[in-house]
């Protein structure tokens, strides 16, 4: 008989086994998270209900207002709401629009072709042209060039763009009966084609990945089946990269929000001539709890749908 002192190890399953490497896996973050983000969020929120006076000799005091600058940034202020609106609209126009642009160009990219490897490069380029220093070399150089080869490139542009308008498809699709819901976002999603693009570049890279990742004999079955290209899609590829849609609709939802104008317009209103970090406050809190709810609604919707395969 074994000792009463002893006892018997319980051995986990392996979705406790599973989840224990998630946790450890994300620990470095998440410790980050505590250390850096949370406690900024928390000054954020007690900003966002003060008054904040900033003093002659250094450091600054914090006067209790309540909900005042809720108020007035959403009912005195002249701009918020407009531009809060206008960058939730484009952000339902632009996240499926380059999700599914992604998937579209990382299945074409994850074909075997020459100079695929160049190809991959020049769709990733917006995405290291988007750094700070490189946009700001890039205004620089075209400060210095003013008047020489940019002005050749402006009446460039402004002789293409003097052809045939967008109003005139606008007119072709009301004709054909379409709705007008579809209409404005057709119309909305040609006027930002180039930011769709540019915004592009991760996504593509996530989805090839997810592309190389399914087993090929998925694809054997499907031709031995008799599946048609349009079936494997639909039973196939398209199953086994939900998972990652959900991680580049996350991706494309954050990365939207922070390059948004609400974005600039808090950080005008706390570092510009107005000071007035209670007011930026609000306008950062509240861009941050729509984010939140838009990605809990649409993750929600998106992980019924989607299969996890082991």
């Amino acid at each position: 008989m074994e000792a009463t002192g002893t006892k018997k190890r319980k051995k986990r399953t392996l979705s406790q086994r599973q989840a224990m490497k998630g946790f450890l896996f994300i620990t470095p973050w998440l410790i980050g998270f505590i250390w850096f983000y949370a406690r900024s969020l928390f000054m954020t929120v007690q900003f966002s209900f003060s008054e904040m006076v900033v003093n002659p000799g250094g450091g600054y005091t914090l006067d209790f207002v309540w909900l005042d600058n809720f108020i007035y940034a959403f009912r005195a202020h002249a701009t918020y709401k407009q531009i809060l609106t206008t960058s939730i609209g484009n952000m339902i126009v632009d996240v499926p629009l380059i999700t599914f642009f992604s998937l579209f160009m990382a299945m074409l990219l994850n074909r075997k072709f020459k100079g695929r490897t160049l190809v991959r490069a020049i769709f990733f380029l917006p995405v290291i042209l988007n750094a700070d220093a490189i946009v700001d070399a890039m205004n620089l150089s075209r400060l210095m060039m003013s008047g020489g080869i940019s002005s050749a490139s402006a009446e460039m542009a402004a002789s293409a763009s003097s052809g045939m308008s967008v109003e005139y498809y606008i007119q072709m699709f009301s004709s054909l009966g379409l709705p007008e819901v579809l209409i404005e976002y057709i119309s909305g999603a040609v006027s930002r084609i180039s930011d769709i693009i540019n915004a592009s570049g991760v996504q593509i890279i996530i989805f090839i990945a997810a592309l190389q990742s399914i087993p090929g004999s998925m694809y054997e079955v499907a031709k031995i089946e008799g599946a048609t290209a349009y079936e494997t899609f639909w039973k196939v590829t398209f199953p086994m990269v939900m998972p990652h849609i959900i991680t580049n609709v996350v991706y494309t939802v954050v990365d939207s929000f922070a390059k948004s104008d609400v974005i600039e317009l808090a950080y005008d209103t706390a570092f510009g001539p107005q000071m007035n970090y209670g007011l930026s406050s609000v306008f950062s809190l509240v861009s941050t709890v729509i984010t939140c709810l838009i990605l809990v609604i649409v993750c929600g919707l998106i992980q019924k749908r989607t299969f996890y395969y082991n």
